[in-house]
């Protein structure tokens, strides 16, 4: 009895002096944890939050964009494709998209999942190795989800049901968006992983504009022209507003390209550079092409090689030079001029020229970007195999990616339209389509005014 009694004193003694330690060291440990959190670099965070609200300008300049486009009936009811996707995608985000984005791999890498970011829960202290706090990063990723599904809109516009998009563009987030960012741009995706240093695509090349050009022709071909499509005049109701929007797409694509730097450096200055270049030259040369085809230059021209402009140069902006930037502007206005006549001669109505623009330019850049890759990008990705790496071997990685891309969102995006269809409903009957989306859907009217076409 006795031992036990001395035993049990030594073991207190020990735990007294433990705990003592342990409190002792408590300030420490804690200091030594905060120490292995990244600090938020203030610089860089405030690059982060611009170019997060440039990239949300992006959708009203959009809006704008295809508003001033189609006829007056349907001004509203187009602009609200947009505004409604800032709405249902913003929240759909924050619930489960950003996990199914940038979570672990799961279904065997199909998609991502981490319940910390289920509602963005599990993030409220997290710093990212990039010096900035997860929440804006989660914010700046959200605005190409909310800006993708809206450009797809743009080619079936004027002949859809509002409750069809809203459903569309729900279903379409979860399984074609979410899986398609997971894959290009988490770090255990499968094509961020091809090759050497994974496909290029630096903001969106496949992720948004071949996503959304292929998504948006499906739709197109599924639903059938607008009635009256080719034989009926469809002038666009306000080129102003047009040429305005194409301005804050402009503007706000510095957002989305030097933001995907997600730095504040040389990185970032080389993108915004590039982003400038490639939108100027676009614009140049669509109205080199129309004085020389057309005899003269035209506003729904130069916006349109603006846009290719911008469109190319997103999947290339780290990775080329200016002069490079220059040849893709070009290369762009002159590919996507000579095929929106394809729409033409095929008789498809893509209202306006989603697929045309954003589809086409965009398999370009991600093709055509190998060569113009800068010189220091090869060598980091010869030093990652060991040995070489060639631009024909890198060709063949963003040939994958971007075959990949079209065949996935070709199947699901089609199954989606006739699921669509056949449930709520997608395509507007012939009565509410001849009165107008405004009037049909809204109950408004854009101008205040009634019995305009």
């Amino acid at each position: 009895m006795g031992n036990r009694k001395e035993s049990w004193g030594r073991s207190s003694g020990c735990r007294v002096i433990a705990l003592s330690v342990a409190i002792l060291l408590l300030p420490a440990a804690t200091l030594w944890a905060a120490e292995t959190q990244p600090a938020v670099d203030s610089g860089t965070t405030a690059w982060m939050l611009t170019s997060t609200a440039l990239v949300l300008l992006m959708v009203p300049g959009l809006a704008m964009f295809y508003g001033g486009l189609v006829r007056t009936k349907n001004v509203l009811g187009t602009m609200m494709h947009s505004f409604a996707a800032m709405g249902i995608i913003g929240v759909l985000w924050v619930v489960f998209g950003y996990s199914m984005a940038f979570g672990k791999n799961v279904l065997g890498g199909w998609c991502g999942w981490n319940p910390d970011y289920f509602m963005l829960k599990g993030i409220d202290n997290v710093i990212l190795d990039a010096h900035v706090p997860e929440y804006v990063f989660a914010m700046f990723q959200g605005k190409f989800a909310i800006i993708t599904p809206a450009l797809i809109a743009g080619a079936f516009a004027e002949r859809v049901s509002f409750r069809g998009y809203c459903l569309y563009i729900v279903l379409w987030m979860a399984v074609v968006y979410a899986p398609l960012c997971h894959w290009v741009w988490a770090e255990d995706g499968w094509i961020f992983n091809l090759g050497a240093s994974g496909a290029i695509d630096f903001a969106g090349g496949t992720v948004v504009h071949i996503s959304a050009g292929i998504s948006g022709l499906v739709a197109a071909l599924y639903l059938g022209a607008r009635r009256g499509y080719p034989k009926t005049a469809m002038h666009p109701n306000n080129l102003v507003m047009t040429l305005m929007g194409a301005g804050l797409l402009w503007v706000g694509w510095f957002g989305f390209n030097a933001g995907s730097a997600v730095s504040s450096g040389l990185d970032t200055a080389r993108a915004l550079t590039v982003t400038q270049v490639a939108a100027a030259a676009g614009a140049t040369a669509w109205l080199i092409i129309e004085a020389i085809h057309l005899g003269k230059a035209t506003t729904l021209g130069i916006v349109s090689g603006i846009l290719a402009g911008l469109v190319v140069i997103t999947p290339a902006a780290g990775v080329v030079k200016p002069a490079g930037a220059i040849f893709m502007g070009m290369a762009a206005s002159v590919v996507c001029y000579f095929g929106l006549f394809l729409k033409e001669k095929l008789g498809y109505d893509d209202s306006l020229d989603a697929f045309g623009i954003h589809g086409v330019a965009g398999i370009l850049g991600a093709l055509i970007l190998v060569f113009f890759i800068r010189g220091s990008w090869m060598h980091e990705a010869a030093a990652n195999v060991g040995g070489s790496w060639s631009v024909m071997q890198q060709f063949l990685v963003q040939c994958k990616a971007v075959g990949a891309t079209i065949v996935y969102t070709v199947v699901v995006s089609g199954i989606l339209v006739v699921l669509v269809d056949k449930t709520v409903g997608f395509r507007l009957s012939e009565i509410d389509e001849k009165s107008g989306m405004d009037h049909a859907l809204h109950g408004e009217h854009g101008y205040g005014l009634t019995n305009l076409n």
